[in-house]
């Protein structure tokens, strides 16, 4: 089964922090925080949009850092709230999530439901990027493929992604469910219990960093990404 329509997400597009919620973050671990790898995914965004335009699909994206909410974890999860936002009284915490958490897992629902209402199937790939070396660990993973494996659907459409990009792009270590578990907690398992696994394929791509860092691999990741999924999708 080939998804019929195409929605994209990223969920860490920018390290943002709103001038009401600036002053959390006003010391020198915070402001290095906000840099670095926990502030954003660096590349996604840039990465999302060229396959927003290459691929005609619409693109929900937040720029607002994960440090102030994590909009890829569910309520309740211990690590929406960062050290700089745990500890803040309850209102406030409401305040962000209404402006900040709330606007952008609600604008992606929307857009399942909006496509589930012209077609029979919808392919929503939430795009990320990860760290080379964390925690002093090399990873080998160069393109993530996310899914749950106990849905038929999502894991024979990323079998055939991770083969065309295999194809395309030899020189790429490609894998499934690597650097992180597809069916931990995030965007896509949330909907994933809106939706029936045979209309709603919910997929993280990640990307490592260092590819996109740099213009040549991240030009020809470009090429070689967007060449498997037109190919995955019948595009």
């Amino acid at each position: 089964m080939r998804p019929e329509v195409l929605l994209l997400s990223a969920e860490h597009g920018g390290n943002r922090i709103p001038a009401r919620w600036a002053h959390l973050f006003a010391s020198r671990a915070a402001r290095a925080a906000l840099a670095g790898h926990r502030g954003s995914d660096p590349g996604s965004l840039a990465f999302a949009r060229f396959l927003a335009r290459s691929l005609g699909a619409p693109l929900v994206a937040t720029t607002t850092s994960r440090l102030l909410v994590e909009v890829n974890r569910s309520p309740g999860h211990p690590r929406l709230w960062s050290e700089w936002t745990r500890d803040l009284d309850p209102d406030d915490r409401r305040a962000i999530l209404a402006a900040h958490y709330e606007p952008h897992r609600r604008a992606v629902e929307d857009g399942v439901r909006a496509a589930l209402a012209r077609a029979a199937s919808v392919l929503h790939l939430s795009v990320h990027s990860f760290v080379p070396v964390l925690d002093g660990v090399a990873r080998t993973t160069e393109v993530g493929l996310l899914y749950d494996p106990a849905r038929g659907p999502e894991r024979r459409f990323c079998t055939d992604l991770a083969a065309a990009l295999r194809v395309l792009g030899p020189e790429l270590r490609v894998h499934r469910n690597r650097p992180y578990r597809g069916a931990a907690d995030g965007l896509t398992t949330w909907l994933r219990r809106r939706f029936p696994a045979g209309r709603y394929l919910g997929v993280e791509l990640e990307l490592r960093q260092d590819l996109l860092a740099a213009p040549a691999t991240r030009r020809r990741l470009e090429a070689v990404v967007r060449g498997a999924l037109g190919q995955t999708l019948g595009r």
